[in-house]
């Protein structure tokens, strides 16, 4: 078994290299033990469409069932899907098989307790127990099925009240598992989306389903252009972090789209809290600070900022990759679909376009995430030598690597949770104080990184 898929806050690796049925099997043992001795009893359990996603879901339930635990098996769709499962159907838990934004060839398990994503030492927790051949065997197992797809279609519908419908608008899903799902509930609303690739091929045959990535939105920017819609919305390989780009075409990143919506929330819950990460923009942080919300910078992965939304009782949430999540009007966890339908209802309300409506914040000049390859064993060291290097001649905030501030603009250098990558950001006022940064703290990354 190897120990590095057992990540900060999911499991994740090569499927035919590192997810070999038995440890899936494993992984369905240890998990109905833990929930057998928190008296817990049912489990959702759902899927992408990715080629080794069957065989990592039979082989998880099997250990599942052995442990006395009753599954309720998903149909094929999202991580949200799941994630909703758990709360309409109030399960005791659930389990999201999914490589998320990852290259076909990966695979993964997300995973809940209760409403409660695993993260951290309680995923090493089952690491251990792996390791130990820690399981209950017991009697009472089951398996059920559940088609949740039309009731998520159905809440939409009665929770979102968009003021007009006939918005011009693309949806590109990479071919993941949002496309029909996404679709399913844009026309429920009234809306008529032009689609994009939004038939599920686990190959993923037109682009890698990654909307942090320029490139792969090139098809969405030519199509928003072409039919003069007033945006385009992608998804990720399981749909929940949303891309966007404006009527001109532009890349609309995480942060920015966290604006628009902290506005819209601020206005109906004055002071309340907004989190965002370390990679977001310092036009976020303050212009949460400038419309009376409370604004908090954490750490980036999914499961940390749910965690800490509720110990802040905040109402929002978002990362510059995209995780939006909403606790006002939603249930605290990141759901690009409904995001994209919050989106959509705020330019029917406000009128105008994406850009208009984010038209008063600073111009500053940002890099997209710059992924530099590191190996999981090294990389966590580097950050270490950066943060050294620049704490005693700047403020630094080490919340999640190393956010240096440098008076006219920062850099960021923190260790990916999911990949074997070193992430870095910048911002300035100007191009060249941006590539002064970045050229300056990339020397420093490179020193780090030869020492080993």
């Amino acid at each position: 078994m190897n120990p590095q898929i057992f990540r900060e806050y999911d499991i994740r690796g090569v499927a035919d290299r590192d997810l070999p049925d038995e440890l899936a099997r494993d992984l369905g043992r240890a998990l109905g033990t833990v929930l057998a001795e928190r008296g817990k009893k049912r489990v959702a359990v759902g899927r992408d469409p990715r080629v080794s996603s069957r065989r990592l879901r039979n082989a998880l339930i099997e250990g599942l069932v052995e442990t006395g635990r009753h599954v309720v098996k998903l149909e094929v769709g999202p991580t949200p899907l799941t994630y909703f499962a758990v709360h309409h159907l109030d399960t005791d838990g659930g389990v999201m098989v999914t490589g998320s934004h990852n290259p076909p060839e990966d695979n993964g398990f997300k995973i809940l307790i209760g409403k409660e994503t695993l993260y951290g030492q309680d995923i090493r927790a089952l690491r251990e127990r792996i390791e130990r051949r820690e399981f209950v065997q017991l009697p009472g197992g089951a398996v059920d099925r559940a088609e949740v797809g039309p009731r998520y279609v159905r809440w939409m519908k009665g929770n979102v009240h968009p003021a007009r419908t006939d918005l011009r608008f693309v949806v590109d899903a990479g071919n993941g598992a949002g496309g029909p799902l996404a679709l399913a509930t844009l026309r429920a609303l009234g809306f008529d989306p032009e689609a994009l690739y939004c038939e599920m091929d686990g190959t993923f045959p037109n682009h890698h389903p990654d909307p942090t990535m320029p490139e792969n939105l090139e098809a969405l920017i030519r199509r928003v252009r072409d039919t003069g819609s007033v945006v385009g919305i992608a998804y990720d390989g399981d749909a929940d972090r949303l891309g966007a780009v404006d009527a001109n075409g532009d890349i609309v990143w995480g942060d920015k789209l966290l604006v628009a919506f902290s506005r819209a929330v601020l206005d109906r819950h004055p002071g309340a809290a907004v989190l965002g990460e370390v990679k977001c923009s310092q036009t976020l942080y303050d212009d949460i600070t400038a419309h009376g919300g409370r604004a908090i910078m954490w750490k980036t992965g999914h499961s940390l900022i749910k965690a800490k939304m509720k110990q802040e009782g905040a109402l929002l949430a978002g990362e510059m990759s995209g995780h939006l999540f909403f606790a006002d009007r939603y249930f605290g966890y990141d759901d690009a679909i409904y995001a994209s339908l919050r989106l959509l209802e705020l330019l029917a309300e406000r009128g105008g376009t994406l850009g208009s409506l984010l038209a008063d914040v600073p111009t500053t000049f940002v890099t997209p995430e710059l992924r530099v390859p590191c190996p999981d064993e090294v990389k966590f060291r580097v950050v270490s030598r950066v943060l050294e290097h620049y704490r005693a001649t700047h403020p630094v905030a080490d919340v999640d690597g190393a956010r240096i501030n440098f008076g006219d603009g920062w850099g960021l250098v923190r260790a990916s949770n999911t990949q074997p990558v070193l992430v870095l950001r910048f911002e300035a006022q100007s191009e060249v104080r941006r590539d002064a940064l970045r050229s300056e703290v990339e020397a420093v990354v490179q020193a780090a990184r030869a020492e080993g």
